[in-house]
């Protein structure tokens, strides 16, 4: 179980003719009026009670938050820099969702997604704090039939069910295989209509150096004075994260994502959100939540 947070350059000019909608009464293009702010999402209640325990945010005196179709975003300020806050809800569509209408209707300089994560890689520990350069969409699969040859084409992800046979290499296995698939990405760079396949997600260069001032950063060990970590939380920048709308509560598959795509971090909102066991998040949910927010905060102060 580790901390995760993902920070996303965005274009200040999207869609702007949408922001001048009234929300509330109270039209948008008066809160983006006195330049960008920075986007804030976290995903679900834990996450965003240990955000705001910190009390760094500082709500907008006279338009402290905006409701649009269903979410409320919140509106202020953390260190002096202007924050759009939102909580989006389990999923990716949920995140895809929230982050558009942020993009939309405020000006928006820049996103951190911020939460729980779950671990795969053995050199984590609960309560690090792992900042990815870059996401792969491990969601997308091929399922074959249990009699059909695998491709050597695809070389990324193969999981062969019958691998995981108990006992091992015992009889065959109707589940048969599963490929991975690369996601078309559509971007305003290429050719309308014309996609290209996309493994790795990049996360912003510039934001990627700023985070590696925070690698020093001192995080929470204890959640109160009987329960604590046996070493001090780490901060960790540069390691690969994967998203995709699959809870991972088991370790075979754990495994099979860091042999096959090296990753270090599992979410379902392709940001930093809930990937782990039941009984990790009942016991140190409170504390990975706060070591996100407080590794957030910090690195606003570096922007």
């Amino acid at each position: 179980m580790t901390r995760e947070f993902q920070g996303y350059n965005t274009s200040s000019a999207a869609n702007r003719h949408t922001r001048d909608r009234k929300c509330q009464g109270i039209p948008t293009s008066e809160l983006n009026r006195k330049g960008p702010d920075i986007g804030l999402i976290t995903v679900f209640p834990p996450e965003e009670d240990a955000f705001f325990a910190i009390s760094a945010f500082k709500p907008h005196p006279l338009h402290p938050f905006v409701d649009l179709l269903g979410r409320r975003f919140l509106v202020g300020k953390i260190n002096g820099k202007k924050i759009i806050y939102v909580r989006c809800g389990i999923g990716m569509v949920n995140a895809a969702a929230a982050t558009q209408q942020m993009l939309d209707f405020f000006d928006i300089t820049g996103i951190v997604h911020f939460g729980i994560a779950g671990n795969v890689n053995n050199s984590m520990s609960i309560g690090d704090v792992t900042i990815p350069k870059q996401f792969a969409h491990t969601g997308i699969w091929d399922w074959l039939n249990p009699n059909a040859k695998l491709n050597a084409n695809n070389n990324i992800g193969q999981l062969d069910i019958e691998s995981y046979n108990v006992p091992k290499g015992h009889g065959s296995n109707l589940l048969g295989h599963i490929v991975y698939n690369s996601e078309p990405f559509f971007s305003e760079t290429g050719e309308p209509n014309s996609a290209q396949p996309l493994l790795w997600a990049p996360i912003s260069e510039h934001w990627l150096k700023l985070a590696a001032n925070l690698e020093d950063l001192s995080l929470e060990q204890s959640v109160n004075s009987t329960l604590f970590l046996e070493r001090k939380p780490k901060l960790v920048v540069g390691l690969k994260g994967s998203t995709a709308n699959i809870f991972v509560d088991n370790a075979a598959y754990r495994d099979f994502l860091f042999q096959a795509f090296k990753v270090s971090s599992v979410d379902m909102e392709s940001s930093a959100v809930v990937m782990l066991g039941q009984n990790g998040i009942d016991i140190f949910g409170s504390l990975a939540a706060t070591n996100a927010a407080k590794a957030v905060i910090t690195f606003l102060q570096h922007l």
